[in-house]
């Protein structure tokens, strides 16, 4: 990488136990206290103690081990080397490193804590941009975290860093002009459908760190563009997918949520019907979307739409079938019963896909709006997009998972609502917990310096310019009580609630510091 990569690095320091500065920013990482709440941070469901289903912290360890592998792949291919070094290259050790972090400002709850939140800080509260976890992450380690040799942040790398940016770009303002005004926008930077207006619906970070990014993308301005993502990330991203699409289906098999039956009818019927199936109109295919194959149907259609520089039609039959033969009838064919044979067959499913998804990856110069510049070959790309509609449609839609997350969601806005009376009690609030009164502060600080220097920065989708002193400090105090609870556990928010709201017989707990 030459210079490229020379500009990348920081000074290891004198307490660091590795020498090459991305591995001291791995340890970092790890050592972090925002790394280990994630083992009681749901991916899909609580795992609630069983071992049987991944959580945050383990979720972030596959995703680092795959994205490890991607990166020694291709950086170890003659044939990819020369494109890696023009676009700044492509260090295992910074793909490992991001992968770990990339999802430490996930809130309580997983995506539905997510969703809560966002909603919450932009309503309830007039944040400028919200709340959104790949942001929080970068929050994370270059603010809120004091475990960095300056009590601010983790002092990561520059490559790090811009290594965890899977969407590089503000909600609302950054960079100029907006990915979301593209005529293609990248993935994630298009606003909701139902709420436009609002800026990306996803973003990896805060006007709050704005300085921070770019000074982390620096190295990279020659090389992608503006609203790209660079090597190592793209190279994170794809890994996520890969551990979201495999262990999620994996878990639910285990916990047997995930049943053979349903899949096999829903593949099933698509592939021995695609023909017909493909003459249906789109409202009668969505009314009637419980039906086995329609809702496979929607799936080949969307793809269309969004990602016709990929989408085949025989790579996507291909996939289904393959998905049905691996998944369907090897996988879930036997249901789940602990035992040893069982246990190497889920094995076989994880290992084999995992090999297979991660071997012939593509490096591509100038790559569409919608890719990186690391990206699946073709055939897995539709056996990805595949696996993760098994897990949608299967698991994430479920009636069952809905109520759950109901109560869940209502704790979490309980939670907030608490927390918010208790700092505006003047009786009360200076016995608020110290690490909330810190936040405060900080809050406080970054609002203030953002209206001296751009108000407009501080004029969100949602709200107005926050009107003098007081403005900023109403402000500071959403985002706060935003960061407090987005850095609790699941268990510590509901340990949290029961305590605020009387129904907690202890005056002490070890669920939380106070």
């Amino acid at each position: 990488m030459g210079e490229g990569r020379e500009a990348r690095r920081s000074a290891g320091k004198s307490g660091d136990l590795a020498a090459s500065p991305f591995r001291a920013d791995r340890d970092r990482v790890v050592a972090s206290p925002f790394f280990a709440r994630l083992g009681g941070v749901t991916q899909v469901v609580s795992a609630s103690g069983s071992g049987l289903l991944h959580n945050r912290l383990t979720h972030s360890l596959k995703v680092a081990q795959v994205a490890r592998a991607i990166a020694e792949r291709t950086t170890g291919d003659p044939r990819l080397a020369p494109l890696l070094d023009k676009l700044g290259g492509c260090d295992p050790d910074v793909a490992e490193a991001a992968g770990l972090a990339h999802d430490l400002g996930h809130p309580p709850f997983g995506h539905l804590g997510e969703q809560v939140l966002d909603r919450l800080a932009r309503h309830r509260f007039g944040l400028p941009d919200g709340f959104e976890g790949n942001a929080q992450s970068l929050r994370i380690v270059t603010t809120t975290d004091t475990g960095g040799p300056n009590a601010v942040g983790l002092d990561l790398t520059a490559a790090v860093r811009a290594a965890m940016l899977k969407y590089p770009w503000t909600r609302l303002s950054h960079p100029d002009p907006h990915p979301r005004h593209l005529q293609d926008p990248p993935r994630g930077a298009s606003e909701p459908h139902d709420e436009p207006g609002t800026g990306s619906s996803k973003f990896s970070v805060y006007v709050t760190e704005l300085d921070d990014m770019v000074q982390a993308r620096r190295p990279f301005e020659s090389r992608v563009a503006p609203w790209q993502q660079t090597v190592e990330a793209s190279v994170m991203d794809i890994a996520d997918d890969i551990a979201y699409a495999i262990h999620d289906l994996e878990d639910f098999h285990r916990i047997g949520v995930l049943q053979h039956a349903p899949v096999a009818a829903e593949l099933g019927r698509w592939l021995t019907g695609a023909l017909e199936l493909a003459e249906l109109d789109d409202a009668l295919l969505a009314a009637h979307s419980r039906r086995p194959g329609y809702s496979l149907e929607q799936l080949r259609r969307r793809l269309h739409r969004r990602d016709s520089w990929i989408v085949d039609d025989d790579a996507f039959v291909a996939a289904v079938s393959r998905v049905r033969s691996e998944l369907v009838d090897n996988l879930l064919a036997t249901p789940f019963d602990g035992s040893v044979e069982a246990e190497q067959a889920v094995g076989r499913f994880s290992a084999g896909w995992t090999v297979r998804l991660v071997t012939d990856m593509g490096v591509v110069l100038d790559p569409p709006t919608r890719s990186g510049h690391v990206l699946l070959a073709p055939a897995q790309w539709h056996e990805v997009q595949v696996l993760k509609f098994v897990h949608r449609r299967f698991v994430l839609l479920r009636p069952d998972l809905a109520l759950h997350q109901r109560g869940q969601a209502r704790l979490l806005g309980s939670l907030v609502q608490a927390l918010e009376q208790w700092l505006t009690d003047r009786y009360e609030s200076n016995r608020l917990p110290r690490r909330l009164q810190d936040l405060v502060t900080l809050a406080e600080h970054e609002y203030g310096s953002l209206a001296e220097t751009d108000m407009s920065t501080l004029v969100g989708a949602v709200g107005e310019a926050p009107q003098g002193a007081a403005g900023i400090r109403e402000l500071a105090r959403g985002r706060a009580v935003i960061d407090f609870v987005a850095s609790l556990t699941d268990s510590q928010a509901a340990a949290l609630l029961d305590a605020l709201s009387g129904r907690s017989a202890q005056p002490w707990s070890d669920a939380f510091v106070l």
